[in-house]
């Protein structure tokens, strides 16, 4: 195997690119005549083989409901034990941490019930507008049904990153929670979350992060963090639709949750309602065992770190090329950091006045290049940002982009600038 050495863990190495998309099926489908390049991984990537190879094996072999004394059943049991490890090892909890659902939005629905109780009138959230609105919404709701107020930290639409200073001004010991992205799912901004949560416990609040776009890209590490809630979504990191949600122990224990009256009473099985996804539990494990196998040596946690650093080297050299060659074109528009500021390799741009959907249309049908346009539920950013009518063409980078499709994007995107006199 071939391999390149990564600065974040010396004596380490990570697979090349080209071992990687051996991996992945996909990466064989042609569109008019031409192979398809797969930039939107920012709304969902790919799968490699062994995931599929594992969600096949469970549903061929092992499919039984959970917690019964018969073979299957007991081999369920272990599978969502071994899921509840990994997942655990992905985001630097403990199994008893790991929850289980159909979404990181259904989840963070879900945990708002159960903190309802804890909250009323005269209490405050604090959410930001860089986030996606299932980071917001839930909220929002919550806040409508317990006479809670939101307040909501400003993003910097000429840098893509948060307000501190708002963000500090609005924190006062009414704040009971802090809801803060980890990265940009539109724009690719990495936030400083650790900041962010030192300055809610300096008020007394509770912490949710959202990181279903930041999983993909760099680690995950909650001790690090010192958060109370974490959210992220395995069909992001190359599993299938699955939610994970990480929270204390202690929380998840004492917390309300809406629960049947027979299901378990212990975390992290009492959030988990209903019969889960056995078969989508077991492939977001492989995607975290596949992301794993990417480092060649020590334990699940220490290849984890050695990978996702790598990963993130390789996003930043690939982001630096597109950047610079899209920053060529005279109508394009480019938002969010540039390359050498904290971000994943996630670019957010318009060209001319050319609608987003257009611009997509055209690269999937003429040049077979799949990226993603719109608002991406990350509507108060791209309000903020002046393009709300016209949308944001996303382009992300994942494990499997190489520099030949960055290069494949300049120029189609040169090419539709020119056929389109802008």
């Amino acid at each position: 195997m071939i391999t390149e050495t990564t600065p974040q863990a010396a004596g380490s190495s990570i697979t090349t690119v080209a071992a990687i998309r051996a991996q992945f099926p996909a990466l064989a489908r042609s569109e008019a005549g031409q192979t398809v390049a797969y930039f939107d991984g920012p709304g969902g990537t790919q799968v490699p083989q062994s995931v599929v190879d594992a969600v096949a094996d469970y549903l061929l072999h092992h499919n039984a409901n959970s917690h019964w004394s018969f073979p299957t059943s007991i081999e369920t049991d272990a599978a969502l034990d071994a899921a509840r490890r990994a997942l655990a090892d992905f985001v630097g909890g403990t199994p008893r941490e790991i929850v289980f659902g159909a979404n990181m939005t259904t989840l963070t629905y879900h945990l708002c019930r159960a903190l309802a109780p804890r909250l009323g009138p005269g209490d405050e959230i604090v959410v930001t507008e860089l986030d996606h609105q299932a980071n917001i919404a839930p909220w929002t709701r919550l806040a409508a049904e317990r006479g809670i107020r939101i307040l909501t930290v400003p993003m910097i639409p000429e840098t893509g990153g948060l307000d501190w200073d708002a963000f500090e001004g609005v924190l006062s010991l009414r704040t009971q929670l802090v809801a803060v992205g980890a990265a940009s799912n539109a724009i690719g901004t990495i936030n400083d979350v650790a900041r962010a949560v030192s300055m809610a416990q300096g008020v007394g609040a509770l912490t949710f992060v959202d990181a279903v776009h930041y999983a993909a890209h760099s680690r995950v590490d909650v001790k690090q963090w010192d958060c109370d809630f974490l959210s992220c979504s395995a069909y992001k990191f190359y599993g299938p639709h699955v939610g994970v949600l990480w929270g204390r122990e202690e929380l998840l224990a004492e917390l309300d949750v809406p629960k049947l009256a027979p299901a378990p009473d212990a975390a992290p099985c009492r959030f988990e309602t209903g019969t889960q996804n056995h078969e989508g539990i077991v492939g977001a494990a492989a995607a975290v065992e596949f992301l794993a196998s990417l480092a060649e040596a020590g334990d699940r946690s220490s290849r984890l770190d050695c990978a996702l650093a790598g990963l993130h080297r390789r996003g930043d050299e690939l982001f630096e090329q597109l950047w610079q060659g899209l920053a060529e074109i005279p109508a394009i528009n480019l938002f969010g950091p540039s390359p050498g500021e904290p971000r994943t390799p996630t670019l957010g741009f318009t060209l001319g006045s050319m609608p987003s959907g257009e611009v997509a249309t055209r690269l999937a049908a003429d040049h077979a290049i799949f990226v993603s346009d719109g608002d991406f539920y990350a509507s108060s950013v791209i309000a903020a940002l002046g393009v709300a009518e016209q949308g944001l063409v996303r382009v992300g980078c994942a494990c499997y982009t190489t520099a030949e499709e960055i290069d494949r994007v300049i120029s189609a995107v040169r090419s539709l600038a020119a056929s389109e006199n802008l």
